[in-house]
């Protein structure tokens, strides 16, 4: 069974998942509808344009439309026979191999290719499967050169640097110290400008003069 399945981180790890195209076996059927649709419409413009061309002068209108009539439905047909094959194997290669990569893709249009033309002969068949394998190698590289190139460039790693021991800055002198060292804590920092350490006012009251001797 192609259903998906919740996965494990076990399943998650070896397991991509393309988030652009459908689960299968969903994208079996979104691809079989596209390529008729495209398969109609390219081959419905060619086909208009070719019988515009060889129908008569008068009904130049008349022979594109009859063309389309007939020949869009069988082009879209084939278109989707295609597609159908290529997306079934697609969806099988993804259920054995367990992830989902362009190799998926490469394998599956060499298969598709072969398988196509099992009916003209071996030969046939190998050189229609390489063929399919080779075309869709292109396809898958041009998308993959396409995906990198409209990607945003990733911001460059930051290196790693080793921390740089940075050594303490010099503490400021304690001006609280003064200049002289046997002095108390008064003087302060105009102690040590003015000769060293605080002066002991004198609090002694002077001498009253005597007057008994006049």
């Amino acid at each position: 069974s192609f259903l998906p399945s919740p996965t494990t981180p076990s399943q998650q790890a070896g397991m991509s998942v393309d988030h652009q195209r459908e689960p299968c076996p969903h994208r079996i059927i979104d691809d079989v509808g596209g390529a008729f649709g495209m398969g109609a419409f390219g081959g419905g413009m060619w086909l208009f344009g070719k019988g515009c061309y060889n129908a008569p002068a008068n009904f130049r209108l008349r022979g594109g439309l009859e063309a389309v009539r007939t020949g869009a439905p069988r082009t879209g047909g084939s278109f989707a026979v295609w597609g159908g094959l290529f997306s079934t194997f697609d969806c099988t290669l993804v259920a054995l191999r367990k992830k989902e990569d362009p190799w998926n893709s490469i394998a599956a249009g060499a298969l598709t290719g072969g398988v196509l033309q099992l009916r003209q002969g071996a030969r046939a068949a190998a050189k229609s499967a390489a063929f399919g394998g080779v075309l869709l190698a292109l396809i898958e590289g041009i998308g993959i050169v396409v995906t990198r190139v409209a990607a945003p460039n990733a911001a460059p790693p930051i290196a790693d640097v080793a921390p740089v021991d940075v050594a303490p800055a010099p503490s400021p002198p304690d001006s609280a110290q003064g200049g002289g060292g046997g002095g108390g804590g008064g003087g302060g920092f105009f102690g040590g400008l003015f000769g060293g350490g605080s002066k002991e006012e004198d609090t002694t009251p002077p001498a009253m003069p005597d007057f008994s001797n006049t």
